[in-house]
């Protein structure tokens, strides 16, 4: 996003879907990539910036310049929704190899940060949610180094002491749990203060299943691009009006900026 980006980043093979540069990578290709160049980062300068799209995002793009800004100042972009990696098959030169949802990217980033002595923050999400993700993550990966969290309705003064904290706790992985866009105002928002850190990977509700609170779809419906749908039936009055007006928008994205 900002300073000189490492030499592994400039090397990720990417395509253009929906309007957006993703990166073609697998799971293991993605954890391995992020990690690497986290290492690589010189701190004191800004931290990297990890994001991912789904059609929800590709929507919000298309109809928000400002949004649009806040994806494209990312150091990169998984695609984090099956329909992204189904419409690079039909309209990419270049098709994407597999979904890398961050619920399914969070483990294997975990588990060779642990071996790699590496550390995180967990920001975002309410107190509840957070204090139990970060209960759920130590007993899965005991060896990880967790230096901090916390919830994500900071306001004004408490939210300056925040980031103070975490750029003196200096994790080598901040994840950010507050939603688009938010969560992307708070990667470039903040970016300047928290030169100690080594990336920030933005991760929607990531800790809803990592506490507990949340289902995943079956994975049928996963790999048919489906996971909304079940979503869908859990909380039909949050996302119905949500879904109504992004999916037909997603789809035309898809298929017009895709290439």
């Amino acid at each position: 996003m900002y300073g000189e980006r490492p030499e592994i980043l400039q090397q990720v093979p990417a395509t253009m879907v929906g309007g957006l540069s993703i990166a073609a990578l697998d799971i293991p290709e993605t954890a391995a990539v992020m990690l690497r160049a986290i290492a690589e980062h010189k701190r004191g300068q800004a931290p990297l910036y990890f994001t991912s799209a789904n059609g929800e995002a590709l929507a919000r793009c298309h109809t928000n310049p400002s949004v649009r800004e806040l994806f494209a100042r990312a150091d990169m972009i998984s695609a984090d929704g099956q329909p992204l990696v189904l419409a690079s098959r039909l309209r990419c030169a270049r098709p994407l190899p597999e979904r890398v949802a961050t619920t399914d990217l969070f483990d294997p980033i975990a588990e060779a940060a642990s071996k790699a002595g590496m550390s995180f923050f967990f920001y975002g999400g309410t107190e509840e949610e957070n204090r139990k993700t970060v209960h759920n993550v130590k007993r899965r990966h005991p060896g990880l180094k967790v230096v901090g969290r916390t919830h994500g309705y900071l306001q004004d003064e408490k939210l300056v002491d925040a980031i103070k904290e975490i750029n003196r706790l200096a994790p080598d992985l901040l994840w950010v749990a507050l939603g688009v866009p938010r969560e992307h105002e708070f990667a470039t928002k903040w970016a300047s203060m928290l030169g100690n850190v080594g990336a920030i990977k933005t991760c929607g509700g990531l800790y809803g299943f990592l506490s507990g609170g949340k289902a995943r779809a079956p994975l049928w419906m996963q790999k048919a691009g489906l996971e909304w749908l079940f979503r869908l039936w859990l909380e039909p009055r949050r996302l119905f009006k949500r879904y109504l007006v992004t999916n037909p928008r997603a789809m035309w994205v898809l298929a017009v900026k895709s290439h």
